[in-house]
């Protein structure tokens, strides 16, 4: 796949309609269109002087429009206040599971004409795009990237309590016995969770999906079940007889990543392409890093996955949003679909010490994900034999989305659960369970 174009022409229908203007009325007044664009929160220099560099790069390429970098990072309680309080970037990010409610709340703007007129959009994998498109098929929200989740690993800690790195674990009993073997034998947590801000039930879920069970069917929720039951007592043996579980209960998706990165953890569950992250932004030692997929029990198991889709404020005047959707285009999308593009890109990356290659999941298809692959090879700077044990097998595990309905209420719900598993010794899970169950209805029958 190999659209012929320059990242100039995709909305440039929409940018002679209307007349260039400032994006603000405190914005400089050089004729040239400005917005605003997310940059993660907490990133190293060498990460920054990347993401200018893309920017140097595209305002070359683009000298009507002036790009102007805001941090942020998508967290759940965040999140609300910065929409509710007109705060957010002009482009800014957020997960699979906001896109619809966004969309049918009209909280983002409707950039359906400008995302028609992209040479791919028809290329997307239908179950990718719909998390962006509303109930016409119009694509409000751009998927830019994808993930399965997976389990994550210590190479380091491993060798330290005798177990092999290059064998982790296949089976859920295998991860529960070396994780009290590099408690026992390292005095670090063998297993961790997030529990915080909706990523504990975002886990849960993860874990439920894993043993065959989900945690919504049909509009319905799917809480007290034998697979949430499982699961839940799994993790409460984990903490209270194998003791391997350490002593934060309270994690959420940045400060699990910072105690792994630290040599803190010695496995956890999250996204399969979280390797950037843990890099960037946690100065993790590459040598310490191993990636494997999760083990699946029963029939009806499948692995998590979901994605980050990149969207514009609804509170950007019309020339804003065309100029947000040409960075959009840049900046995510051009690197996955065009070859010069791909290697301008893991060239910067490359020259800057930036992760090249972390393995994530298609947007389009595995054939154009293969593709680009070899086009960026002669950059790739990441440990890819410590990640082979997930993507080796992660394309042959069936995909499950997240659930729709309410997803992050029900998350939340969630959340209370699995700490109170994690910091009440003897809880009852059936009680939890049955209140959760309740509760997460309700979730759902108010987002009806």
């Amino acid at each position: 796949m190999k659209p012929s174009r320059t990242a100039a022409a995709v909305a440039a229908a929409a940018l002679a309609a209307v007349s260039v203007a400032a994006c603000s009325d405190d914005a400089p007044d050089d004729g040239r269109t400005h917005i605003t664009v997310t940059i993660d929160a907490g990133l190293e220099q060498a990460a920054i002087d990347a993401f200018n560099a893309r920017i140097e790069q595209f305002e070359e390429a683009h000298p009507d429009i002036a790009v102007e970098t805001q941090e942020y990072t998508w967290t759940a309680g965040t999140f609300t206040a910065q929409l509710a309080g007109g705060t957010l970037p002009d482009v800014f990010v957020v997960p699979f599971t906001d896109g619809r409610g966004l969309i049918e709340r009209g909280q983002i703007a409707d950039i359906g004409d400008l995302t028609a007129a992209l040479p791919y959009r028809e290329q997307y994998n239908p179950n990718i795009a719909a998390a962006g498109e509303d109930a016409e098929g119009d694509l409000w929200a751009i998927p830019i990237a994808a993930y399965g989740q997976g389990l994550h690993y210590n190479r380091t800690l491993f060798e330290a309590a005798g177990l092999d790195p290059d064998a982790p674990p296949t089976t859920w009993d295998e991860i529960q016995a070396a994780a009290k073997t590099i408690t026992e034998e390292t005095g670090e947590a063998g297993y961790a969770v997030m529990t915080n801000d909706n990523t504990g039930g975002w886990i849960l879920t993860t874990v439920v999906n894993a043993l065959g069970g989900r945690t919504e069917a049909d509009g319905k929720a799917t809480i007290d079940t034998p697979a949430m039951r499982e699961a839940l007592t799994r993790l409460q043996g984990m903490r209270w007889d194998d003791r391997s579980m350490g002593d934060d209960f309270l994690y959420d998706w940045a400060t699990i990543n910072q105690a792994f990165a630290s040599g803190r953890i010695g496995m956890y569950v999250s996204g399969g392409g979280n390797y950037g992250n843990l890099f960037t932004q946690n100065a993790l030692d590459p040598d310490d890093y191993g990636l494997t997929v999760l083990p699946l029990a029963g029939p009806d198991a499948g692995v998590l996955g979901g994605g980050t889709l990149a969207a514009v404020s609804p509170n950007a005047e019309p020339e804003e949003q065309a100029a947000a959707v040409e960075w959009i285009d840049f900046y995510y999308m051009e690197k996955l679909t065009d070859q010069a593009a791909a290697v301008a890109d893991a060239e910067v990356k490359a020259e800057t010490g930036q992760p090249v290659g972390a393995p994530e999941l298609p947007v389009f298809d595995k054939a154009a994900y293969d593709e680009q692959q070899t086009w960026i090879a002669e950059f790739v700077n990441v440990p890819v034999d410590q990640m082979a044990p997930y993507t080796t097998q992660v394309f042959d595990q069936p995909l499950l989305t997240e659930p729709v309905h309410a997803t992050q209420e029900v998350y939340a719900v969630l959340d209370t659960v699995v700490q109170t598993v994690l910091t009440e010794e003897g809880a009852d899970i059936d009680a939890l369970l049955a209140q959760a169950q309740a509760d997460a209805q309700a979730a759902i029958d108010a987002a009806a």
